[in-house]
């Protein structure tokens, strides 16, 4: 529900965004927004569309879990991190301060917090920079590298996922979708085909770009040409 941009820090959703996700969540049972970034850049750039507004009658449900479920957004506006991923902090931004000391003129690192992550987007000649770097850091200070578009991300070696924070907001229900445009997508693809398999009713949503992967597009029950397609169709799932 974002553009690609060449520094991700600076990715915004799309006008109306957060409106429409608003107002799913008042007709749905559960509508999240699941995210590679941190949860207070959802709380900031998706939070105020929580509050009732015209045809609400109340705050909106929508839930916000960012870092792949390291963290999320409470009821109350506030931040809540995974317990055992706050040991990490201090190793995370070690690991942030190694990376700006080698990083090549024009290659990005970005530090969540709870994760830090290597960016090559428009300097594709250093991915090898990156990809060493990521997996030396990871080896050295104990953190695993996950391959993203045109990036490598160190988080904590935690069991945690996408498709785990899916799995767990979709129990209960008869039906559950996914719109998914990046690698990390790829365990929420596989969630979904987990619960198909115990009888839920899925629909696996792919959100095409340059970048996306194949195995994405693959494996997609709908692919959608772009963020303003995603956007459009959330739109007319809303009231």
């Amino acid at each position: 529900m974002a553009p690609v941009v060449p520094d991700p820090a600076r990715a915004r959703p799309l006008p109306g965004a957060a409106e429409v996700l608003a107002a799913l969540a008042r007709r749905y049972g559960r509508v999240a927004v699941v995210s590679g970034r941190p949860a207070a850049f959802l709380a900031e750039h998706l939070g105020p569309a929580g509050e009732a507004g015209a045809g609400g009658g109340g705050p909106s449900a929508l839930r916000l879990v960012g870092l792949y479920g390291l963290e999320s957004v409470g009821t109350d506006g506030r931040v809540v991190a995974v317990g055992e991923a706050e040991l990490w902090r201090p190793v995370l931004a070690e690991a942030a301060q190694r990376a700006e000391a080698s990083a090549p003129t024009g290659a990005r690192v970005e530090r969540k917090g709870l994760a830090v992550t290597l960016h090559w987007r428009d300097r594709p000649e250093h991915e090898g920079w990156g990809t060493a770097e990521a997996g030396r850091l990871a080896a050295e200070l104990g953190l695993v590298a996950h391959p993203a578009k045109m990036s490598f991300e160190l988080r904590p070696p935690l069991e945690m996922d996408k498709g785990k924070v899916v799995a767990e907001l979709a129990a209960g229900f008869a039906t559950v979708a996914f719109l998914g445009d990046d690698v990390g997508d790829l365990p929420a693809f596989a969630a979904l085909d987990a619960l198909a398999g115990a009888g839920v009713r899925t629909a696996k949503v792919a959100v095409s770009s340059p970048e996306a992967p194949p195995d994405l597009l693959a494996s997609a029950d709908v692919v959608l040409d772009g963020p303003e397609a995603a956007l459009a169709l959330l739109a007319d799932l809303a009231p």
